[in-house]
């Protein structure tokens, strides 16, 4: 079984190596896209717009512990996808365990530390006092399962690594069903509401975390989370940091900026807030599926770079371009002319429809650029590049972002304007993700010998 995934990496045709990877990526992105829309689809049931405005303003802060398994997970699998390519599987192993119980640690102080400050964290993320107690008992009950999400969220990465992108699908596919069947029962059947949506998510992350430790445990994982195979040395700590590092950041930034803008948008009411937070869920169909492509590709770059292949791994490259810009091109058009029918499923009062709706078109304005983003930023982690990949990270939601959001609301402060923000900053990412790509590219492949 190991050999059979290593061979995939190795030795299959690149079409079939690529797609071999990417589909169940995508699926697993498509899985966590409907787990998202069916939180809010549920609640928008509910027939309270506060009840949807709280759990998009609690969403980021719950993205930011999300960033906190993508440190581990991605990082882990950037590092161990080379150990792999160079035949290193002892040195893997202790990366997998390194990874496993430090973000467990990581996740308990971060279930405290939710559960001692939870309102102070409520009102720093954008809650009113109309949407301040539902955002808090939301927050409350899902940092029971932070420790899970944070496993959750890192392994579902780090299999792919040892060419487990099927397992790694099945994982999300659980975890997110099980949350999606729990929703209307304990939403609306029980008239939990904000509450069940939580406890939903948390029995999901539970669920998920457990197939994957199940997963490790057995012996068709190459991979270990024994104690004993834990390492915290320093080309470990070096190689899983430096690469997780700049995608956490990235993955915090974009939390960061939700929660600005929801301030920034604060201004123009609480239905705005609402309307932003349909209109973000509208969008990520498309971001969920064009980061599918990125990552599932990031784990076949890493082995290519590893193995010191330059030729598969510029092929492999290529054929994810392609593929990338004709998923694109499809999902803006879905997106944008399906705009009105996926607001209406999550908002039925009509200002708050009026702002999702053009917030929707406005945000799907990048998507012809994203499959370009997602899959530049995967192959510069691909390499262990780790400034190119800090640069992109902090630049793309935080030095490209922050400066536009706030000469836009000085400019024109205008609820549409805002949403345009984003846009404008995913097409300057793309343009820098190309650019440091070919530096990282020329400088890494030169530093080591190449077939």
């Amino acid at each position: 079984m190991q050999d059979k995934t290593q061979q995939i990496f190795r030795d299959a045709p690149v079409p079939k190596a690529v797609l071999t990877n990417v589909i169940p990526s995508i699926v697993s992105m498509i899985m966590v896209l409907v787990y998202n829309l069916a939180d809010t689809f549920f609640i928008g049931q509910t027939k309270n717009a506060y009840m949807v405005a709280a759990v998009s303003v609690a969403t980021p802060a719950f993205l930011l512990f999300m960033a906190v398994g993508m440190l581990f997970g991605i990082g882990s699998t950037s590092l161990i996808s080379r150990m792999l390519g160079e035949g290193k599987k002892e040195e893997a192993k202790r990366t997998s365990s390194f990874s496993f119980w430090t973000s467990l640690v990581v996740g308990v102080v971060s279930m405290i530390v939710i559960w001692i400050f939870n309102t102070p964290i409520c009102r720093a993320i954008g809650a009113s006092d109309d949407t301040i107690e539902y955002a808090a008992q939301y927050l409350t009950i899902v940092a029971l399962g932070i420790p899970f999400l944070i496993i959750s969220n890192a392994f579902s990465n780090i299999i792919r690594a040892e060419g487990q992108a099927t397992k790694a699908m099945m994982g999300m596919i659980i975890g997110n069903l099980i949350n999606i069947v729990l929703d209307p029962i304990m939403i609306l059947a029980f008239g939990w509401n904000v509450a069940g949506a939580a406890i939903a998510t948390v029995l999901g992350n539970v669920f998920s975390a457990v197939f994957y430790i199940m997963h490790l445990v057995s012996k068709k994982s190459m991979l270990s989370i024994r104690l004993k195979d834990y390492s915290a040395k320093k080309k470990i700590l070096i190689g899983v940091f430096s690469i997780g590092i700049p995608a956490s950041l990235n993955s915090i930034l974009m939390s960061t900026s939700n929660i600005i803008i929801n301030k920034f948008m604060m201004q123009h009411g609480d239905m705005a807030v609402a309307g932003l937070g349909v209109a973000m869920k509208v969008n990520m169909i498309a971001v969920m599926l064009l980061i599918g492509v990125g990552t599932g590709i990031q784990p076949l770059l890493g082995y290519c770079f590893g193995a010191g292949n330059k030729k598969r791994y510029l092929a492999v490259l290529k054929f994810s371009i392609v593929f990338g810009l004709i998923l694109s091109a499809i999902m803006t058009v879905i997106c944008y002319f399906g705009a009105a029918p996926l607001v209406t499923a999550f908002l039925e009062d009509e200002q708050a429809f009026q702002y999702g709706f053009s917030f929707s078109r406005i945000y799907i304005l990048s998507g012809p650029i994203l499959g370009i983003l997602f899959i530049f930023m995967n192959a510069i982690q691909s390499m262990g590049a780790a400034i190119p990949s800090l640069i992109l990270s902090v630049s793309r939601q935080g030095i490209i972002y922050f400066p536009i959001l706030i000469t836009i609301s000085l400019i024109s402060n205008t609820p549409q304007n805002l949403a345009l923000t984003q846009p404008l900053t995913d097409y300057i990412a793309a343009a820098l993700s190309i650019v440091l790509f070919i530096i990282a590219y020329k400088k890494r492949f030169q530093a080591r010998q190449v077939v």
